[in-house]
């Protein structure tokens, strides 16, 4: 292990499409100081371990195809020479000053979360899919995170996460950060470390599949309380959006069944959350507010289904 080299780690399966951008954003970095990359290929179909060793970067292998990205990030860190870490995804893309000011931050502490946007300039639509971090929210995101190695290390590394019907899995990333805090490591947020993750597009149908996912929450919860600080809104909801949600339900149960009209007036501020949430370059777009809508409900009973599986409640 070399004390001054970073290890930048970035797990990948089938990443053939956006490696390319993120490698030579790596390659553009300046005076980010001596450091290495590491692709942790899990079980790609594609080109991608042969685009990583032709950018230079070294390819470290799951133990399987499909294990996951936590599994991969291990497989990197197994291969990894660097003291100090840096974790970021296939489809990201650093900013050209991402590895200096990573690396100045921690030097005061163990573990930094840094920010992520979309790419700027880039048009976003309705229900396309992107990533945004801008503040510490306890999910200690890897699509930008850096580390000292010795704490990784002495964690034993990324667990699994909250395993999903896909085979997938999530959460991973925030249980190591939960248990790097447990274990009295220092965290901090640099909001200067910036990572442009990819805008995916996304159709309304699969806004509304990706709602059910929010039923995997409550067992994040039930493993790591701290999230009712840090994450959900007054601790019990997933959010104010699904707060407001929630009292909109009942007010228009209560509405209905008493027949009082104004009742219903509990809806308006989930009404108001809705519409202005769906504006798209200044306009409003009635059609994409419905389908929110009915995304908020999936979430919804979603949230329930979880709250009862985990036996904690998230609503």
């Amino acid at each position: 292990m070399d004390d001054r080299l970073l290890t930048v780690i970035v797990p990948a399966r089938d990443a053939a499409a956006t490696l390319p951008a993120l490698l030579a954003a790596l390659g553009a970095q300046v005076d980010a100081g001596p450091f290495e990359v590491v692709v942790a290929d899990d079980g790609s179909r594609d080109g991608t371990p042969g685009i990583a060793r032709a950018a230079g970067a070294r390819v470290a292998h799951s133990a399987g195809p499909g294990s996951g990205p936590g599994a991969a990030r291990n497989a990197g860190l197994a291969l990894a020479r660097g003291s100090i870490l840096a974790f970021t995804d296939a489809d990201c893309i650093p900013t050209p000053d991402w590895l200096r000011r990573g690396r100045a931050a921690l030097a005061h502490a163990d573990l930094v979360q840094g920010a992520v946007l979309p790419p700027p300039g880039r048009s976003i639509g309705p229900f396309d899919r992107h990533v945004n971090v801008t503040a510490p929210r306890g999910l200690f995101e890897a699509a930008n995170l850096l580390a000292r190695r010795e704490l990784v290390e002495r964690l034993g590394g990324f667990e699994p996460g909250v395993a999903l019907a896909t085979g997938k899995e999530m959460g991973e990333d925030a249980w190591l950060g939960w248990r790097a805090v447990r274990s009295g490591a220092r965290t901090a947020f640099c909001a200067d470390a910036l990572v442009h993750h990819e805008i995916f597009p996304r159709s309304a149908a699969g806004l509304l599949a990706e709602r059910t996912r929010v039923r995997f929450f409550p067992e994040l919860a039930r493993r790591i309380p701290e999230l009712r600080e840090t994450l959900f809104w007054r601790r019990v909801f997933l959010s104010r959006r699904s707060a407001a949600f929630d009292l909109a339900l009942v007010g228009l149960g209560v509405g209905v069944r008493s027949r009082r009209a104004g009742a219903c007036c509990a809806a308006i501020p989930y009404l108001a959350i809705a519409v202005s949430s769906t504006r798209h370059r200044g306009r409003r777009r009635p059609w994409a507010t419905l389908v929110y809508i009915a995304a908020d409900a999936v979430g919804a009973a979603a949230l329930v289904v979880g709250s009862v599986r985990a036996r904690t409640p998230v609503l």
